[in-house]
């Protein structure tokens, strides 16, 4: 079996190499890009938001195809981009024993307070 690996730089191709013996899904994964998750903020809002994901060799390929496709007209200031791999996430299905310890803090979340007129935005 004749296996070449090689690394892709930015704007390489993947070619197809001899030898015909690897199977399609071999090829893919081993000339696969990782995925990178995108988060963009707008020149109103304050925070990031998920925008979508792409596939990129590397970090910089990473930000400058975010740029190129999340950001043609001029949607946002400020642009994070993340391997996927790295970001861990709850289980839904576990929701309600997960956020459940917050339920017996009131003091968390102070309703029972009596707020001034002159007290706007809380």
């Amino acid at each position: 079996m004749n296996i070449q690996i090689r690394k892709f730089l930015y704007g390489d191709i993947p070619e197809e190499t001899g030898g015909g013996a690897a199977t399609q899904s071999q090829q893919t994964n081993e000339q696969a890009w990782p995925l990178w998750e995108v988060f963009i903020r707008s020149k109103q809002g304050l925070d990031h938001k998920h925008a979508g994901s792409l596939h990129a060799a590397d970090a910089a390929m990473a930000m400058e195809n975010a740029r190129d496709v999340y950001t043609r007209r001029q949607e946002g200031i400020s642009l994070w981009v993340v391997e996927s791999k790295y970001i861990h996430a709850s289980n839904p299905d576990e929701a309600e024993s997960f956020f459940e310890p917050a339920a017996d803090k009131i003091y968390r979340h102070p309703t029972f307070y009596d707020l001034p007129d002159e007290v706007k935005h809380m």
